[in-house]
């Protein structure tokens, strides 16, 4: 374990070890390196048990280089499979793992980190490690994840993944992101393979549901009759993850940052959250990796590092991109509220034959106005009851 010890007075710190805190510090460290900064993580490295992935143009070529050190993998197409077609992308598609994001901010921010450190107390100057250790700073993020919020009408897109060691060459050369040519239930479900060595694969059990619970034993067997079907003999399952992403419907979110903002006890301040945890992520797939890149540029930028400036620079991106991104949410209501369960593939299966800088732009949430009718254009492959009574906001809080 590679515990190091932070400084006791920082500029900066940021709670929690995740993706958004380990990218914010390490561009802060990259871009002003006197800064004193500190990442207080529970656990005994950065990043948990992940993967995440992103397309090349989620992101521009700047941003595509200063990430480079943590990218894991990164592979110049990828495909598509539904009952109908396969169909393959000529754009390349990146996995950073929490082995590289570990050993790249590691060897950047070194000292800065204090990991296996449980966080008992947390304000906005400051915190306290469980065994009495306190640490102060002008400026305080919180970047623990997410937190459950009654301002959000959620759907899940809910995974268990395997990395698997195969028998012989499994013979994939591109990450296959959605393979929907599989039974379905629990609402849309897909299986994700990224292919990492000629014999290693990571393969995931997907779902698209209205529950965040999902049986981990049905999903390995599940991941096991997979391999079997494609003639992939596992010898070996190296690692397992699992995560339950947020799929927004609808919200409010003025009362999202309204109850973000009480006070703690004694009238004391927040911290100024980043990440999940501000609603920073793509509304329909999830991905937080996109958004976390781009602020952590802009936090880089500002002039005054505060927990109050930051706090306000957050909140107010986070509701300006809320205001921007109502269509994702719409297509969203389309998909779990105008689509049976077991109906819903045929939205992606739709989706997908359309162009790919249509398809690129929607994954980097910058669809345009004509992408957008594009993309509604014509009858929905589902009941057009249904999805005219999901176009309000209120139909999913209703739900």
């Amino acid at each position: 374990m590679e515990t190091r010890s932070a400084p006791a007075d920082c500029d900066v710190i940021f709670a929690g070890g995740g993706l958004a805190s380990v990218l914010a510090a390490y561009r802060l460290a990259m871009v002003r390196p006197t800064l004193r900064i500190a990442i207080v993580e529970a656990g005994d490295r950065l990043g948990g048990n992940h993967t995440w992935s992103f397309h090349d143009s989620d992101l521009t070529a700047e941003q595509r280089t200063w990430l480079a050190p943590f990218i894991a993998h990164r592979w110049p197409s990828h495909i598509v499979r539904f009952p109908t077609y396969t169909r393959s992308f000529g754009s390349g598609y990146n996995a950073i793992t929490s082995d590289t994001l570990h050993h790249a901010a590691m060897a950047r921010l070194g000292a800065s980190v204090v990991l296996a450190a449980r966080i008992t107390d947390l304000d906005d100057a400051g915190l306290r490690i469980l065994g009495g250790r306190k640490l102060g700073a002008p400026c305080v993020i919180d970047g623990r994840g997410n937190e459950p919020s009654s301002s959000l009408v959620l759907g899940f897109q809910k995974f268990l993944g395997q990395e698997v060691r195969c028998a012989s060459p499994h013979g994939e050369r591109a990450p296959v992101i959605m393979d929907a040519a599989v039974g379905q239930d629990d609402g849309y479900r897909f299986v994700y393979t990224l292919p990492l060595t000629p014999n290693r694969l990571l393969i995931e059990d997907t779902y698209y549901a209205n529950g965040g619970h999902f049986d981990a034993s049905l999903s390995r067997s599940r991941i096991a009759a997979y391999a079997a079907s494609r003639g992939w003999r596992i010898i070996e399952v190296a690692r397992e993850e699992r995560g339950v992403l947020p799929v927004v419907l609808a919200g409010d979110i003025e009362m999202f940052w309204a109850e973000s903002s009480k006070p703690l006890d004694g009238n004391r301040g927040r911290p100024a959250p980043i990440g999940l945890r501000a609603a920073l992520f793509h509304p329909t797939t999830g991905y937080s990796l996109p958004d976390a890149v781009r602020f952590a540029d802009v936090l880089a930028a500002l002039p005054s590092l505060t927990t109050a400036a930051v706090r306000a620079i957050v909140e107010e991106r986070s509701k300006r991109l809320w205001r921007e991104r109502g269509f994702y949410r719409l297509l969203n209501r389309m998909l779990f509220q105008a689509a049976r369960p077991h109906e819903r593939y045929a939205v992606l299966q739709r989706f997908y034959t359309l162009p790919e800088k249509l398809i690129e732009r929607f994954y980097a949430a910058s669809s345009t106005s004509a992408d957008k009718a594009r993309i509604l254009i014509g009858r929905p492959p589902v009941s057009l009851r249904r999805a005219l009574a999901s176009l309000p906001e209120a139909s999913a809080r209703q739900a």
